[in-house]
């Protein structure tokens, strides 16, 4: 299975072998412990559940707490699932590390957003604005809502709202190196989220 939990670090530059400058996103990937595996039998579809980063016992809820000592597990931060390919088989306790991916392979991140509060129609979906001129009182509005006999708004109407801090993936992103001893991957471009926030790496779907 090629994916893995990890944390966003931020962003760097460095230089390839031909010499030219590559934007790398640095996420500290793993290491992962399989948690749990949901079968087909029981479940009803194929996955296994990772568990990443360090958390102290007393900061983890007592149901959560009950869940890890029952796998035989030091309690983790993060839980999330991924699916399982026909033929993959992981067992609990079994370590997923950054070397799964290589340089040279593509990967879909999913992150958070970054949150930006409230926001106009045009810095929201890039609607264009009315004319600047004096003689103009309406300059960023968000203009007719077409409901003509309808006196209400249709739902999925575009107009000013909450901007960011969503869920995003952003897909076929180049790996440019991996560090194994400091599980460290080097993603060519840009991820969604903020520093420190949580990523789920995953071998690209296209």
């Amino acid at each position: 299975m090629k994916a893995i939990l990890g944390k966003k670090l931020g962003m760097t530059q460095i230089f390839d072998e031909e010499g030219k400058l590559v934007p790398v996103t640095v996420i500290e990937a793993g290491p992962c412990t399989v948690v749990d595996v949901r079968t087909p039998e029981k479940h009803g579809y194929a996955g296994v559940q990772l568990g990443f980063g360090f958390v102290k016992e007393q900061k983890v809820s007592k149901p959560l707490r009950g869940y890890f000592k029952k796998k035989g597990l030091s309690p983790l931060k993060y839980l999330r699932e991924f699916r399982l390919e026909e033929g993959e088989n992981l067992e609990v306790g079994q370590q997923i590390k950054v070397d799964v991916f290589k340089s040279g392979d593509y990967v879909d991140v999913t992150g958070t957003s970054i949150g930006k509060g409230f926001a106009g129609g045009v810095k929201r979906w890039n609607f264009k604005r009315g004319p600047m001129a004096h003689g103009s009182k309406y300059h960023r509005g968000p203009g007719s809502l077409q409901s003509r006999d309808a006196a209400r708004v249709f739902p999925g109407r575009k107009m000013p709202g909450h901007l960011g801090d969503e869920r995003v993936t952003v897909k076929k992103l180049r790996v440019v190196s991996v560090d194994p001893e400091k599980n460290l991957l080097l993603v060519h471009g840009a991820v969604p989220g903020t520093r420190g926030s949580l990523v789920m790496i995953r071998e690209a779907s296209r």
